[in-house]
């Protein structure tokens, strides 16, 4: 498996539009996963209220007040789960990145990310940072095919114009 970055030149998918400001300052959000994530949150919702309201009818009094309310709280943990997966992004501007992924958030400025890899086989986009850390960005993922690789593009892109120099180096 090779780990290439992906730069502003790369021809693997199609190239930001120029001129198109707020396309290419739009948040970048997964797609497949977060139609799945909040699919399964309403549906989890759903069959936790369904089995809530059929425990008396079915079960008599085998089941307490704190049993069901145990079973809502892990009915609740399970949507707000799903509902955190959904609302991963990163979201830029002339400043920087703001990352929020599944468990922590992240504010990074132009100058601390050196390269946006998405090699072969990673599930999401990888920042390389100045102090030699690395940065997964869950909001572009592989799953989504060329549309994951034209944001990693556009990602791309936003890096190349906020940390060029004056020499270019």
């Amino acid at each position: 498996m090779q780990d290439v970055p992906v730069t502003a030149n790369d021809r693997r998918a199609p190239r930001p539009v120029p001129g198109d400001r707020a396309a290419l300052y739009a948040p970048f959000r997964p797609r497949l996963a977060r139609a799945v994530a909040l699919g399964l949150a309403v549906l989890v919702v759903v069959l936790t209220t369904a089995l809530l309201l059929a425990l008396p009818a079915a079960a008599g009094e085998t089941y307490k007040p704190a049993d069901r309310a145990g079973i809502g709280l892990v009915g609740l943990a399970i949507a707000w789960f799903c509902w955190r997966q959904a609302s991963v992004r990163a979201a830029v501007d002339t400043n920087g990145v703001r990352v929020r992924n599944l468990m922590l958030s992240r504010e990074l400025a132009w100058a601390e990310i050196v390269s946006v890899r998405f090699g072969e086989g990673r599930p999401w986009v990888q920042l390389d940072l100045a102090d030699g850390d690395t940065l997964a960005v869950m909001g572009i993922q592989r799953a989504d095919g060329a549309f994951a690789i034209g944001e990693a593009r556009r990602l791309a892109t936003l890096v190349a114009l906020h940390t060029r120099t004056p020499r270019d180096d």
